[in-house]
């Protein structure tokens, strides 16, 4: 039985990240070819090798997911979800350190986020579909 006003926990979400940012650790060193991982930042286009200042991201945040789909999914089940390749991604540190736990959407009308974050607005729209759209099909997958 799922308990709908049970609190958020990370603990299924973040066993969850570990191996989704190993798999994409493994793909960046193999992409990087030279012993450094490559990443192309996910809302700017910068390119980021290993040793820079980035970390992994969740487009649409944990917290949110798990409020969203509580009353239907279980903790492990939102896990997958929040965890599906098209949801985690990689950004500069100072932009998810910024961004936290707001949607981009609004953190992106406050102030000069996107000229002080050099913000690719079409590249940031772009991804914030596909992991909606990944998003749904993990659910409708976890639903049948």
């Amino acid at each position: 039985m799922i308990d709908p006003k049970r609190p958020y926990s990370r603990i299924a979400i973040d066993k969850i990240f570990g191996t989704r940012k190993k798999a994409m650790q493994k793909e960046a060193l193999i992409r990087g070819s030279d012993g450094l991982a490559l990443y192309t930042d996910c809302y700017t286009g910068q390119i980021l090798r290993g040793g820079e200042r980035y970390d992994y991201e969740h487009i649409r945040s944990s917290e949110m997911l798990h409020s969203k789909y509580k009353h239907i999914l279980t903790d492990e089940q939102i896990a997958l979800v929040v965890n599906c390749p098209e949801n985690v991604s990689v950004t500069l540190r100072t932009i998810n350190q910024s961004k936290l736990k707001q949607l981009m959407e609004d953190w992106m009308t406050k102030s000069n986020n996107i000229t002080k974050h050099n913000i690719n607005l079409k590249l940031t729209l772009s991804n914030l579909k596909i992991a909606d759209e990944g998003i749904e099909r993990m659910v409708n997958s976890l639903m049948k």
